[in-house]
């Protein structure tokens, strides 16, 4: 089972690179991690997919509640949220089969971002499920290269995962 988690975190050099080590010192699996400022300049969200049952998510939420710069951590059920991720992919683009790719693209409501002589770069925004389902199609053409941002996610409504000053 993979759970989200936005954790909140001092905004400060090397506190990302200990929220890592220490999940990895405890072998808890990574899936995606992201992580960007927020609307407070002091605070950075950190979203983290892990990989494991109820009792590995709690001992996951522990640890990391055991670090000093850590601000909150709250569960981020995928029913109560919105999730996107990211993913840029450079394909093989031979001259004949490029209307395909174009086509192939417009179904799944991505962007060519960039063309040249022999590949094309696309651009996809979406869940894991639409963005695995274009990489697969585009796999026929040849992929020469992709990245993907992980999972950021936020609370569906008007409440917020917030640092409530005391």
């Amino acid at each position: 089972m993979k759970s989200t988690l936005a954790v909140l975190v001092v905004n400060k050099p090397g506190v990302l690179a200990r929220i890592s080590g220490l999940l990895s010192r405890r072998v808890f699996n990574i899936e995606s991690i992201a992580a960007g400022y927020t609307e407070e300049p002091d605070v950075t969200r950190i979203t983290l997919v892990v990989q494991g049952d109820t009792q590995v998510l709690n001992q996951v939420m522990r640890q990391l509640s055991k670090l000093v710069d850590v601000i909150k951590i709250v569960e981020l059920k995928a029913e109560e949220s919105v999730e996107r991720e990211l993913a840029l992919v450079k394909v093989r683009a031979e001259t004949n089969r490029r209307s395909d790719i174009v086509n192939l693209v417009s179904v799944f409501r991505a962007n060519i971002i960039d063309v040249n002589k022999e590949t094309m770069i696309i651009e996809i925004l979406g869940d894991d499920k639409k963005i695995t389902a274009l990489c697969s199609v585009l796999e026929d053409y040849g992929i020469v290269e992709m990245v993907r941002t992980g999972k950021v996610v936020l609370s569906r409504g008007p409440g917020a995962v917030k640092h409530q000053p005391v």
